[in-house]
């Protein structure tokens, strides 16, 4: 594992983490036309917040939380955007390797489908615990809810992902 960064040089922070911020991002996002935006609104909130972590080793932990908080305000407004009409195609350019057949892409492009018919927080909840790997007590802190919450997030985005794998 990588020495921790010092919270307090920004460039360090941004040179180590964007990467992983863009990742997360992608993935929690399913479209690569919002994430130069994310990757930058969560390094605005990394400039004034970095300086009050008290733990040099909660850096990467901290940037998936903020990460989560502007992925969940993009994918609520995306939702008002589809109920008006205005909502944009789906977009698999940074969510699977170039190399990925056909079918496999496919497959991604049905599931973001199906994340798409569900809540933010159960997409949210299930792209972090299914696809990132992260623990559920990691999901529900990131979040900002219970356990049993993440749990039932999880759940129903499972179920949609599901269907629609089985449907599709």
């Amino acid at each position: 594992m990588d020495a921790p960064v010092d919270p307090t040089d920004f460039t360090a922070v941004f040179r180590r983490f964007a990467p992983y911020v863009a990742r997360i991002g992608a993935r929690l996002l399913g479209r690569s036309d919002e994430l130069d935006d994310l990757v930058q609104d969560v390094f605005l909130d990394a400039i004034r917040g970095l300086r009050a972590l008290r733990e040099v080793g909660a850096v990467r932990g901290w940037l998936a939380t903020v990460t989560v908080r502007h992925a969940r305000r993009r994918l609520r407004r995306r939702a008002l955007w589809s109920m008006l009409g205005l909502d944009r195609a789906l977009d698999t350019e940074r969510l699977v390797d170039e190399t990925t057949s056909p079918e496999a892409r496919a497959e991604v492009m049905a599931i973001y489908r199906a994340l798409d018919t569900v809540a933010a927080d159960a997409r949210i909840a299930w792209v972090l615990s299914v696809v990132e790997g992260f623990s559920l007590d990691e999901v529900a802190a990131m979040g900002g809810y219970s356990r049993a919450t993440a749990h039932r997030r999880i759940q129903t985005a499972s179920a949609a992902v599901e269907a629609a794998l089985r449907d599709g």
